[in-house]
Parts: C-alpha cells; structure tokens; sequence
C-alpha cells in the first residue's frame, strides 16, 4: 500500500467510523436507512463479485440474513443500541489491529486463503478487540449498567475469531473472482463487503449468542420468581 493509498483510507476511516456511530446511536428511522442502503449495496457487490449463480443465491441469502439479525437483536433490546454498538466496536478493532500489528510485525502467514493475514495481526485482533471493547465498558457503564466480565472476554474473543474468519472468507471469494475489491465506494477501502466482510459473520453469531443468554436469563428470573412466591406461601 503506497502512501497515497494509506492517508486515503485513515481520512475515510476518520469520517466514516464517526458517522456509522452516530447512526446506530441515534437509530429509528436513521438507522432503518441506513441498514437497507448498506444491504443494497453490499447485495449489489456481491452479485457482482460472484460468477456462478450457486455462489450468487447462498452469499445473498446469507448477507440478508446477517442484515436481519441486526434488526432483530435491536428489536429484542428493546430499541437499545447497546448491542449493535458493541459487536460494530469488537469487529472494527479487530479489523484496525489485524491490520497495524500485520503491518508493523509482519511474520508467518496466516492462511494460503488470504495472504496478506499473519499470526501477529490475528493476535493484534484479539488485542485490540479486548481494549477497545474495555473502553466502551467503562465509557457507558452509567448509561448501561454493563460490566466487562469474564463472560465477555470470552464473547469478545470469540466475536473477534468469528469476524476475522469472515474476512478470510470474503478475501477467498475475491480471489477466485480474480479482484481486489468488491467496489470503490470508500476511498482506501474498497467496497461496502470490503469493510463489513467480518461483520456479516459476527452479527448472526452474536444474535444467536445473545438468543441462549436472553433464555437463560429469563429461565433465571422465572425461577427466582417462583422461589418467591413459595416464601411468601409459607
């Protein structure tokens, strides 16, 4: 990457991460734009990418599902942005700390899917996915109420995994089609996917996550209801 090519996509970057917050925060009707556009386009970079229609009708059927999962896991918050900031905090961090610690340490290679991934920048994922998601903790811990716990080192790290494999993914199907990017809408990025590639996994992985843990937390609260009732009984 030429020195041109870096400033254009740390500018992009300054204007683009701001504004993709702003949105989620202030949500609504917003939000609902902003997520059907993003969709279009990345639907559009896809059937574009793609070469065989097979390729065509499973990347798409899966991109709107990962779309649907970010409303759903707004919708089952109770419209609480908390959650879809959360996983779009863990997958960018991953994304900027795969990049810089690949850059800076360089070493082995990380998989002949995508070349450019080594074992230093997927340890710079994880890294920087935990600090970032610690500062978001603590920056709205009297908004939420939410505390960085071991249960969450573990959710991150795992989101973090889940989203760099959705990169590899993307990177492979690049690839065989025979391309660098799958658009040129952002300025040193690419494309919609090229920037979403590992949010497209992360989103349905974390919805299902947060499924189990919202069922095994109203099993809880069912059951200390019940032990009430049963000390008031008696």
């Amino acid at each position: 990457m030429t020195k041109n090519e870096l400033t254009k996509r740390v500018s992009s970057s300054l204007i683009l991460i701001p504004i993709v917050f702003f949105v989620i925060i202030n949500g609504s009707i917003l939000f609902n734009f902003f997520i059907i556009i993003s969709f279009i386009i990345t639907a559009y970079e896809w059937l574009k990418m793609s070469k065989r229609n097979i390729q065509k009708i499973f990347g798409l059927s899966f991109i709107l599902f990962s779309f649907y999962t970010i409303f759903q896991i707004r919708n089952d918050f109770n419209q609480d942005y908390f959650h879809i900031l959360f996983i779009a905090i863990v997958c960018i961090s991953t994304d900027i700390g795969g990049y810089i610690f690949g850059k800076l340490l360089k070493g082995p290679k990380l998989t002949k899917l995508s070349p450019n991934k080594t074992y230093s920048g997927m340890i710079g994922s994880f890294l920087l996915a935990i600090i970032f998601t610690i500062l978001f903790f603590e920056l709205t811990f009297k908004i939420f109420n939410f505390r960085f716990e071991l249960e969450t080192f573990i959710f991150v790290l795992a989101v973090s995994l889940v989203s760099q494999i959705g990169d590899i993914i993307i990177s492979y199907f690049k690839r065989l089609s025979k391309i660098k990017d799958t658009g040129n809408i952002i300025p040193g990025h690419g494309g919609i996917l090229d920037r979403i590639d590992g949010m497209i996994f992360a989103y349905p992985f974390s919805y299902l996550i947060f499924l189990n843990w919202n069922f095994q937390w109203k099993k809880k609260l069912q059951y200390l209801v019940q032990l009430d009732l049963l000390a008031k009984l008696y």
